[in-house]
Formats: structure tokens, C-alpha cells, sequence
């Protein structure tokens, strides 16, 4: 059995600034949200990564592996979208299993009313409170995080 490795006094100040920032900033983030469109995060994200793919629509599978839910979870928030007229599902052409999600015009719409509100926030607690230099260190350091995470 190999011997714990404590965290020392720098890693712990590392893992707990993650940990408050990520809750608070996750927290700012879904209030702006809820206020302006009645939104989750994860909705937003949804309809932000539908608006960006191509045709504006992705298979159910690769659309909750890139907003890292289940799928259980993403059936959910795509319900709720779809009640909302927001989102639209569809079979996927070249796959009669392979489900599509597909943003509506009313979900461009709405988008277009959120971010800015969505960005302002980011910005205000986030990007901007940071150097270039901070910034790149810090998507580096994510970025090997993610890596290992969705390698298992």
C-alpha cells in the first residue's frame, strides 16, 4: 500500500481557491442566467454549442460528452428546452437510432438576448481579473486537468 501524499500548504491553497472560485463564479453564473431567460447553465451551454455546430444541430451522444453530463441529464435539460421552444429533436439521418438536438430559431434568438448578460459576468469575475500570461497558464492547467479526466 503506498503512503498518502498529503497536499502542502501551496497545493492546498491552490485546490481550495479552485474550489471557492468555481462554486462562486458557477453561482454568479446560473443567477445572471436564471434572471434574464429562465436558463440553466447547462441549458445555455447546450444552446451555445448547438449555435456553433454545423447545421446547428448534434447527436444527443457527442452533445452530453461535450457539456459533460449524462445522458440521463442531458434528456432532461433538452426536454425542458424543447418545452420552451428552444431546441427540437430529430433523427439522425444516417443513423435511425442516433437522435439529433437542434437549436430553433426562437433558441438563436434567446441566445442572442443572453450572452451578452452571460459574457458581462465572465468577464467581470473571470477574464478580465486576469493577465494574458494568467490566462494562458490557467488553459494550460485546465486544460491538462480535462485531458486526464476524460481519459478514464
Amino acid at each position: 500500500m503506498t503512503e498518502t501524499r498529503w497536499l502542502d500548504p501551496t497545493e492546498m491553497a491552490a485546490w481550495r481557491a479552485f474550489l471557492s472560485t468555481s462554486h462562486l463564479l458557477e453561482r454568479r453564473i446560473e443567477e445572471q442566467l436564471k434572471s434574464a431567460a429562465g436558463l440553466t447553465h447547462p441549458q445555455y451551454e447546450i444552446l451555445v454549442r448547438l449555435a456553433d455546430a454545423p447545421g446547428r444541430q448534434m447527436r444527443m451522444t457527442e452533445l452530453a460528452r461535450g457539456v459533460v453530463v449524462s445522458k440521463s441529464a442531458l434528456t432532461y435539460q433538452i426536454n425542458q428546452l424543447e418545452k420552451a421552444g428552444l431546441v427540437e429533436r430529430t433523427t439522425c439521418p444516417s443513423d435511425d437510432r442516433g437522435v439529433l438536438a437542434v437549436i430553433t430559431e426562437a433558441g438563436i434568438q434567446c441566445l442572442r438576448q443572453v450572452a451578452p448578460g452571460h459574457l458581462d459576468v465572465v468577464r467581470a469575475y473571470l477574464i478580465d481579473r486576469l493577465t494574458r500570461e494568467e490566462l494562458e497558464s490557467m488553459t494550460t492547467a485546465m486544460t491538462k486537468t480535462e485531458q486526464a479526466l476524460r481519459a478514464e
